[in-house]
């Protein structure tokens, strides 16, 4: 394993973002004659155990929130995810008060006609991410566990007695994370062949990966990364 991380450490920083967890499966299984997806799940969950760190600066989970594997599926969408994302929206208000300067459905859920896993994804964004007294306790305290830290985000979900219903996902107000989220939403909404484009990738992940989330959100990079330059464009042409 240690050969084939050091090579893909090489290709991700000449590749940068496009260069995913998913080929260092492929450089892991190709010698054994194996596609990425036929790796079993213990290998492929190692293999990413030792590469988030490397994708996503800084990032460390939380001991104890793990959770029993659930399958990804995808369904289309449905009219009532606006409303659990108000009453969401509410109950995070209600606990960080001043502390939340902005709270924004984001994510598939918050675009209209996109098919989607049935979670809620919320954004919030605080004054300073590093200052986990202002959120951490206060979100736990109606259900949502700290799972992951990296340099720029904190990610909650619920608690591993409860459903897997909604994702908050804690960055700093005015930062790339936040900015980057926004217009990725906001040009989907606008955007019908951007929002084909995006279910179709959805699809394919979820056909391949269902039983592995981390490569699900990797195998979206491209397509993301090409409607976030589009983005880009469209925004930059309305200014």
């Amino acid at each position: 394993m240690h050969e084939a991380l050091d090579e893909w450490r090489r290709l991700r920083e000449a590749g940068g973002r496009r260069v995913t967890i998913i080929d260092l499966y492929e450089l892991v299984g190709r010698p054994r004659g194996l596609a990425p997806h036929e790796l079993p799940l213990a290998e492929r969950r190692e293999l990413a155990a030792a590469a988030l760190p490397e994708a996503w600066s800084g990032f460390a989970t939380t001991p104890g929130s793990e959770r029993q594997p659930d399958p990804i599926e995808i369904g289309e969408y449905d009219p009532a995810w606006p409303d659990r994302y108000e009453r969401w929206r509410a109950a995070i208000a209600e606990v960080l008060g001043e502390a939340a300067l902005r709270i924004e459905h984001v994510g598939s859920t918050a675009v209209p006609g996109i098919p989607a896993k049935p979670v809620i994804d919320v954004q919030v964004s605080v004054a300073d991410v590093e200052r986990e007294t202002d959120y951490v306790e206060q979100l736990e305290s109606i259900g949502l566990q700290l799972r992951s830290r990296d340099d720029v985000h904190r990610f909650f979900r619920p608690f591993p007695d409860r459903p897997r219903d909604v994702h908050v996902h804690v960055c700093g107000s005015g930062s790339e994370w936040e900015r980057e989220h926004l217009l990725f939403r906001d040009y989907l909404r606008a955007h019908p062949e951007a929002r084909a484009e995006y279910a179709a990738a959805k699809h394919r992940a979820a056909e391949l990966w269902a039983d592995d989330r981390i490569a699900y959100t990797e195998a979206k990079t491209d397509t993301i990364l090409g409607i976030m330059a589009a983005a880009e464009r469209w925004v930059a042409g309305s200014s």
